[in-house]
């Protein structure tokens, strides 16, 4: 496709494309999910047009047969029927490369009648990285294997721009979704931000068995979005928007479903005591973030805790993109003990307990105070402790110890 910007997920799909007769790419609404996939395609079925999805409801079986492969089932969720014909193909033939399936919701993988398991190897998808959108070489190792390979020299300086507190937040705001991001002016994406987030709170509304409230949503997504990358309990969540606990989880499941929020569960270690057991909220892309709550560049300068929750949601964003690429089957997680004396922000867990810890910081020049709960975990996990990390708004790396690093955020694309 003429200008089509490379995604991280391309050469994970065309490995897999390869090997396995069947993909399930998963992603937000607007990611770009379809444009990768048409990249591996030679058949193309959007089910979002009403004639190819009559089509294929009518006669799912008949229609698949025969079509060049790899065959591109786009946002099948509109015409579920079509993953048992999807199933019955693959279970008679199961060849590589037969289908690439793609979809804006998970909730039906969960139920014990998908027919997916075994069949459909699912590949998630993010938004826009700054790896992507600056044309970085995407080929190169992830974030974490190069940290893992190689600690303190797998972390590097930016070179070709000025890494300061205001670019970051330049590069945060644009999101990561590539409409936004690649096409419009910063009054266009804030623009497009709100719509996006209207059109989950009445759209999309009508999949909750609760009251359908799209000011209620929208207050709850408000009062999340306040509280990204912290610690918040479901009950403040409810008080602050107002609703009751069936219809706040009901919100919380349906956001998940549609990849605007995670929660990062708290990391347990038989070696450690009395941690916190409650998960880290995210809202997934910082544009959605600053839309939600009407802030830009200067606003967020003028908040300090904001400000903090912002970048560290910024940062998960790059992380949490690049997961499903490593070789070593990464896992992300929170760190805090009960007293609040220690708190790690992400924890990087690897094969045999290993972890890599990082913490976030709105600083340019980070002192030996920041890497004060990194030194502790260090200490209390010993060679389990592969690497501390504090990812800082300055340009430049600083060693901080033994198997201590503090790095620019951009050393995560660098």
């Amino acid at each position: 496709m003429a200008g089509y910007l490379p995604r991280l997920c391309d050469q994970l799909i065309a490995e897999l494309v390869a090997e396995f007769p069947a993909l399930l790419v998963l992603g937000p609404r607007g990611v770009g999910k379809t444009t990768s996939a048409v990249e591996h395609a030679k058949t193309i079925i959007r089910l979002d047009q009403p004639a190819e999805a009559a089509a294929l409801a009518a006669d799912p079986d008949v229609v698949l047969r025969g079509l060049p492969e790899p065959v591109l089932l786009d946002e099948w969720q509109l015409v579920p029927s079509v993953l048992g014909a999807v199933k019955r193909a693959v279970d008679t033939e199961r060849r590589p490369g037969r289908f690439i399936i793609t979809g804006s919701v998970h909730a039906d993988l969960e139920q014990p009648t998908w027919p997916g398991t075994g069949r459909l190897l699912r590949v998630d998808m993010s938004g826009l990285t700054v790896r992507e959108l600056i044309g970085a070489d995407l080929s190169k190792p992830p974030f974490i294997d190069r940290v893992l390979a190689q600690g303190r020299a797998g972390l590097r300086a930016p070179s070709s721009y000025q890494a300061d507190l205001r670019n970051y937040l330049k590069l945060a705001l644009q999101g990561g979704f590539p409409e936004a991001a690649l096409h419009l002016s910063e009054r266009g994406r804030r623009r497009w931000a709100r719509s996006y987030l209207d059109q989950l709170f009445t759209r999309d509304l009508a999949q909750v068995d609760v009251p359908r409230d799209p000011v209620r949503l929208h207050r709850y997504f408000e009062a999340y979005a306040l509280n990204t990358a912290g610690l918040v309990t479901e009950q403040t969540l409810l008080e602050t928007a107002g609703v009751n606990r069936k219809t706040g989880e009901a919100y919380e499941h349906l956001l998940t479903n549609l990849f605007v929020v995670a929660a990062v569960p708290a990391w347990h270690s038989n070696r450690l005591k009395r941690l916190v057991r409650g998960p880290k909220r995210y809202v997934l892309d910082p544009g959605l973030l600053a839309a939600a709550l009407g802030m830009g560049e200067e606003g967020l300068l003028q908040d300090g805790d904001l400000l903090g929750r912002f970048l560290d949601t910024f940062v998960h964003a790059q992380i949490r993109a690049e997961l499903p690429l490593s070789e070593h089957n990464p896992r992300l997680y929170h760190l805090r003990d009960q007293g609040g004396r220690h708190e790690v922000d992400l924890i990087v867990e690897l094969p045999g307990q290993r972890v890599i810890g990082i913490e976030i910081k709105a600083s340019a020049a980070p002192g030996p105070d920041s890497a004060k709960h990194l030194v502790w975990l260090r200490e209390q996990l010993g060679d389990k402790f592969v690497h501390g990390i504090v990812l800082h708004t300055g340009p430049h790396v600083i060693p901080m110890g033994d198997r201590i690093t503090a790095a620019p955020i951009s050393s995560i694309w660098t």
